[in-house]
């Protein structure tokens, strides 16, 4: 029996943590194959506890995705050549995972397809974490947002003195009219509030300038660096 061991994996969303992943020998000529440790235990076994075969492996898939992946390793066993499959399987104890397979069929010097060689790397984890992190970041940004935008209202009000509604909806005026994304134009009307140089281009000459073109319905003097 060819022996075959577990692969060397990297996962950026990890950092050390390693993939779960296992490698596999399929030999077309006399049946058999072969599993590291890493593929059983993906699949929810031990060594030892079943007889890895191509069925096994098919038996393992989600249902939506067996009869690609049959599709595929057919045209392998019939043709050879390289293959790779995102795919999910369900192992021993109802367990679902996402996983890369990817092997190559070897070819002999007949042209008959005589064992794929390949491996699998379960992609589980790193979905998860980079799901939570795109989630954790969108919630970030969004609450960033919220606070530069409540910032901006707050000295739109205290200029203005009006009401927090009006202050918003001269935002958003103002935000439509220059064609300015509504965050971007309350983080330069922040900016003009807090700089620290009274006489400088940003100081309150700008502000109150700033405010009564809000004010007056005139278009709001861009910066040079205004982004868009």
């Amino acid at each position: 029996m060819t022996d075959v061991s577990g692969p060397y994996t990297y996962s950026s969303a990890l950092g050390a943590g390693d993939c779960p992943a296992g490698t596999y020998h399929i030999d077309l000529v006399n049946g058999t194959a072969a599993w590291s440790d890493g593929l059983y235990h993906l699949h929810g076994y031990e060594r030892g506890e079943v007889v890895p075969t191509i069925e096994l492996i098919l038996a393992h898939k989600h249902p939506d995705d067996k009869p690609r992946a049959q599709e595929i390793i057919g045209e392998i066993c019939r043709h050879g050549g390289h293959f790779s499959i995102y795919h999910r399987i369900i192992d021993a104890h109802g367990r679902l995972h996402q996983v890369l397979t990817s092997g190559e069929g070897t070819v002999d010097a007949w042209g008959t397809v005589t064992a794929i060689d390949g491996m699998m790397v379960d992609l589980t984890a790193t979905l998860q974490r980079e799901t939570e992190v795109a989630a954790r970041e969108a919630v970030e940004r969004a609450t960033s947002t919220r606070s530069v935008i409540d910032q901006a209202r707050g000295v739109i009000m205290g200029r203005l003195r009006v009401g927090s509604e009006e202050a918003f909806r001269l935002l958003v005026r103002l935000s439509s009219r220059t064609n300015m994304k509504l965050a971007v134009v309350a983080a330069d009307l922040v900016a003009i509030a807090d700089s620290p140089d009274p006489k400088g281009p940003d100081g309150p000459d700008r502000l109150d300038a700033a405010v009564h073109d809000l004010l007056n319905g005139k278009p709001k003097r861009q910066r040079r660096d205004s982004r868009s």
